[in-house]
This record gives C-alpha cells, structure tokens and sequence, in this order.
C-alpha cells in the first residue's frame, strides 16, 4: 500500500497524492487496495484468506499518476469490511438485523454476500456466525464509505470546474481465474479488462483508446466482458456533459501471488507497463482538454 500517515494515532480511511506539476483533468483512485484491517474486525475467516480479496498492490502499481498531473485516490480500509464499489443500499435484507434508513435494493452481487459489506468470501465462505446490524452496517457506510466518495466526487468535480470535462480511471484488479459465483464463472480470465458499463459512463473513443494501447503492449485487453463497471464509474460519470469513468482490472497473476499475496518478480514490469499507460492518458487528456 502507498505511504500512510496516521492522523491522531489513527489510520484515516481515505489516502490521496496529489497531483504534482501542471494539473490535468485526469483523475484515478483505487478503491480496493486497502490492508488495514480495523481491530473491531472479527470474522470466520482468517486474515490470510481475507487478504485475498483485496486488489493488493494496485494503488502501487499506479502511483505515478501525481507525476503526470493527476491525483491517486486510495482507500486505506479492506473492501470487505465496507466495499467503496458498492452503493449503500446494495445489500441483502436476509443477512442483517434490524431496519435501514432507506430501502435495501441488493443486486446480484449482493445475494452472494458481495453488497456494501461482504458477508461470504467470494461468494463461497461465510465470513460471520451471525447476521450483522443494520446500525454496523451503516456504521461503515458513514465512517469509512462516505470519506472516500467525498474524496473521488470533490476531486472530480474540482477537476471539472476548472477545465469544464474530467476523466476517471477507476484502478482494480482479479483474480486469474473465477469461480462458480462469479460472472464469468470457471474460466481463465484476460490480462485487462476496460470498462465503461457499455458506453454509459464514458465516450466510447476513450474506452476503446485505452484497450487498444494495452493491446498493441501485447496484452489481451477485452471491454466490458466480463466486467461493466460498478458503483463508482456509474455514480460519477456523464459523458454527454464531458464527464468519462472506465473501470480497469488487471489480472493477478500478471504481478503477484495470489496465494500469498505477495508481489512476483514480474511487479516491477507491470509497474513499467502501468505507469506508461498513465502517461499515455494524460497525453490524449491534454489533447482534450486543449
């Protein structure tokens, strides 16, 4: 995980770098990345198992976005105790205890224990005896969920108040291969996935730019298969108003080990790739913006 400074003897929820240089509209935040596990945090499941779900290591494998004028964005906290990809009313009512504020409108992920906070390990492995509260539930949302939507929404918009459009990278990862609860099933997976919930969350143009760069860097680079996007390219995207979010996901196996969750020796190559992808966005950015 990028450096993070404690505040008041805390770990904050939310990191940001900003943006060093001539600022751009270009923003990316990694949602997933975060390995501090709150001490409240008990479940079925052991740390080692639990840190599998993370997209460890991502908001690395970007951290060169400041040097090219944009800001990174990355949560600090894991995505299964509140997953910032996920909108606060996406959750199963049969796995909690009392009522919410608002209605509950669990999607698909969701009925596998995979809404706002996870309570089965990919699907498979209950992560708590008992349903949780709907008071913890919302106590995440507030604490931890909020702080990083109001980082990557204040950060978008400040980025397009002042140049009038604003392009999101939302950085993730997956694993090499899924399992039966997953989309995709049992099946390998590319070495990127580009999303942009079909062109509803960004010009296509952009999407395809993007995929295309990675394939001609010899990777397989699919759109929107199997992934669309989630919570966070939809909430803050309007493309007809010059408001672009894609979703990246990066194959595992291309730069560590699942298993242990621990970098390959592959990490600093894929790092390279990485950082010249941001360095080409930022190009076709300035192009757009000027």
């Amino acid at each position: 995980m990028i450096p993070t400074p404690e505040v008041n003897g805390r770990v904050p929820p939310v990191v940001m770098l900003p943006a060093r240089g001539s600022k751009i509209p270009l923003v990316f935040d990694s949602p997933h990345s975060g390995s501090h596990y709150p001490e409240s945090f008990k479940t079925l499941v052991s740390l080692d198992r639990m840190r599998r779900a993370e997209d460890a290591f991502v908001d690395e494998l970007f951290a060169a976005a400041p040097d090219h004028g944009a800001p990174l964005i990355a949560a600090t906290f894991p995505r299964l105790f509140v997953d910032p990809n996920r909108a606060p009313e996406d959750f199963e009512p049969s796995e909690v205890q009392g009522a919410f504020a608002v209605p509950l409108q669990p999607s698909k992920k969701a009925a596998v224990g995979k809404g706002i906070v996870w309570t089965r390990l990919h699907g498979l492995a209950s992560l708590y005896e008992a349903p949780l509260t709907a008071t913890e539930v919302m106590r995440r949302i507030d604490a931890y969920w909020r702080p990083y939507h109001v980082a990557v929404a204040s950060a978008l918009d400040e980025a397009f108040d002042e140049f009038g459009r604003v392009y999101h990278v939302n950085c993730h990862s997956m694993r090499a291969r899924g399992n039966p609860m997953d989309e995709d099933g049992e099946s390998d997976r590319p070495d990127f996935v580009i999303s942009d919930g079909d062109g509803g969350t960004s010009d296509p143009h952009f999407t395809k730019f993007v995929s295309d760069h990675l394939r001609d860097e010899g990777f397989t680079a699919p759109c929107n298969d199997p992934y669309k996007g989630a919570d966070l390219v939809r909430r803050y995207s309007d493309p007809a108003r010059g408001r672009h979010s894609i979703q990246i996901e990066i194959n595992r196996k291309l730069y560590m080990n699942e298993e242990r969750v621990e970098k390959a020796a592959t990490f600093p190559a894929i790092k390279d790739v990485l950082t010249d992808l941001i360095r080409t966005i930022a190009d076709y950015v300035r192009d757009d913006a000027g």
